[in-house]
C-alpha cells in the first residue's frame, strides 16, 4: 500500500504537505502546479486515505454475513407508513450491494427466539424500543445499532433525523408567513404513558416554542394513541373548535392524509381556509390536492448508514458513533409562501417543486 512518504518523495516535497493537500487544508500556501501534481501522483499510485481504506474494510466484512433486521412495527402496520418502508429498504438495498443476508425480525409481540439475534453477526433495529424491549435486543444483540432512533445513553450506535430541530424550523418558517394561529395533532409516546402525554419529540418542541412565542394554546394541540385513523379524528376534533387554526401542522405524512380528508368534509380548502404542513415526503405527498408541505427525512439513507455502522463495529471500532442527519422543508401548495416572505433569500430559497429550506 502506497504511503505519504513514498508520494512526497515521488513530488519532491515534504509529507507534511502531501499530508495537508490530500486532506483538502484550506490554510496551505503551495502553486497550483505542485498542488496538482500531488493529487496526481496519489491517483497514479492508487493512494487511499485511511477513511476510504476504513471503508473499503468494512464492505469487504460484509460479505457473507447475517443481517438480524428488527422491526418495531408488524408487515401490515409497516405498509401503512411509508416512511419505516423506505428505512427497510435503505437496510436491505445495502445488505444486498454487500452480499450479506438479512433475517427480519418483528418486534410487535412476543419476543421471537433468541437464537436469531444470537446467530447473526448484528442487529439492525428500526424504530423506537423501550425497557423490556430495548434490554432483551441488547441481551441478545453481538452488535446493535438503531435506525431512526437514539435510546438513552450511548452503548449504541445510531442513526437518525433531529426532528426537533426541523419543528423549530417549521414554526419559524410559518411565522414568518404571517401564521399565528398554529395547531398541531400527533400522537402519544407510549413509552411516557398516560401522565406525559406531551413527550412526544415534536409535539415538545413545538409546545415550548410556541410558549416562547407566547402563542400557545392548549385547545391547538392534541394528541392521542396512533391509530390509523388518527389524523382524521385529531383533525375533525379540532376543527370543531370556536377559533380553530389557520394551518394545522401533522405530526407525519399519514396524519396529514387523515386531516385532508377532515378539512374536505367540513367544507374548508386548503390552503385558503387552513394550511397543513407535516413530516417525511412519502412519495404520495406531492400527489395530493393540494400536495403536501413536508419535511423531507432521508429514510432509505437512514437505513443504508445503519447497516455501514454495524459494518464499522464488525471492522474493530469500539466506540459508540451517533449519526444525525439534516433535513429539509419542501414548501408546496398546502402551505403557500406569501410573496414579501418567499423572496427572503436568507430564509427561504426557491426550488422546484415549490420552495426549500435546506436542512
Amino acid at each position: 500500500m502506497v504511503t505519504i512518504k513514498e508520494i512526497a518523495s515521488a513530488v519532491g516535497v515534504s509529507s507534511a504537505t502531501v499530508s495537508r493537500v490530500l486532506n483538502y487544508d484550506p490554510t496551505l500556501s503551495i502553486s497550483t502546479r505542485k498542488r496538482q501534481a500531488i493529487v496526481e501522483t496519489a491517483e497514479a499510485l492508487n493512494y487511499a486515505t485511511p477513511r476510504n481504506r476504513s471503508r473499503a474494510a468494512a464492505q469487504a466484512v460484509g460479505v457473507g454475513l447475517k443481517i438480524a433486521l428488527v422491526h418495531f412495527l408488524d408487515p401490515a402496520q409497516e405498509l401503512a407508513d411509508p416512511y419505516y418502508v423506505g428505512v427497510r429498504l435503505g437496510i436491505e438495498s445495502r445488505c444486498q450491494a454487500l452480499k450479506s443476508e438479512v433475517v427480519k425480525v418483528f418486534l410487535t409481540g412476543n419476543p421471537p427466539e433468541a437464537t436469531i439475534l444470537e446467530g447473526a453477526s448484528g442487529v439492525v433495529a428500526v424504530g423506537h424500543y423501550y425497557g423490556d424491549e430495548l434490554e432483551w435486543l441488547r441481551r441478545h444483540s453481538r452488535h446493535l445499532v438503531f435506525a431512526d432512533y437514539a435510546p438513552a445513553g450511548d452503548m449504541e450506535d445510531t442513526v437518525l433525523s433531529d426532528v426537533s430541530l426541523a419543528m423549530t424550523r417549521l414554526l419559524k418558517a410559518v411565522h414568518a408567513m404571517g401564521y399565528r394561529r398554529i395547531g398541531f395533532i400527533g400522537w402519544i409516546d407510549a413509552f411516557y404513558g398516560p401522565d406525559n402525554i406531551h413527550s412526544e419529540r415534536r409535539c415538545r418542541t413545538y409546545i415550548d416554542w410556541m410558549t416562547r412565542a407566547g402563542l400557545y394554546d392548549p385547545e391547538l394541540c392534541m394528541v392521542e394513541p396512533m391509530t390509523p385513523d388518527s389524523g382524521y379524528k385529531l383533525a375533525k376534533a379540532m376543527l370543531s373548535k370556536p377559533n380553530p387554526p389557520k394551518i394545522l401542522i401533522t405530526c407525519n405524512d399519514n396524519m396529514a392524509l387523515g386531516a385532508y380528508r377532515a378539512i374536505h368534509e367540513t367544507g374548508l380548502r386548503i390552503p385558503e381556509d387552513i394550511a397543513v404542513a407535516s413530516f417525511n415526503d412519502i412519495p404520495v405527498a406531492q400527489f395530493l390536492g393540494p400536495p403536501l408541505s413536508t419535511v423531507k427525512i432521508p429514510a432509505e439513507l437512514i437505513g443504508e448508514t445503519a447497516v455501514d455502522l454495524l459494518l464499522e463495529r464488525l471492522s474493530g471500532r469500539e466506540v459508540a458513533k451517533k449519526v444525525v442527519f439534516g433535513t429539509e422543508i419542501v414548501w408546496r401548495g398546502s402551505t403557500p409562501a406569501p410573496a414579501e416572505t418567499a423572496n427572503k433569500a436568507d430564509d427561504i430559497v426557491s426550488a422546484e417543486p415549490g420552495l426549500k429550506i435546506p436542512g
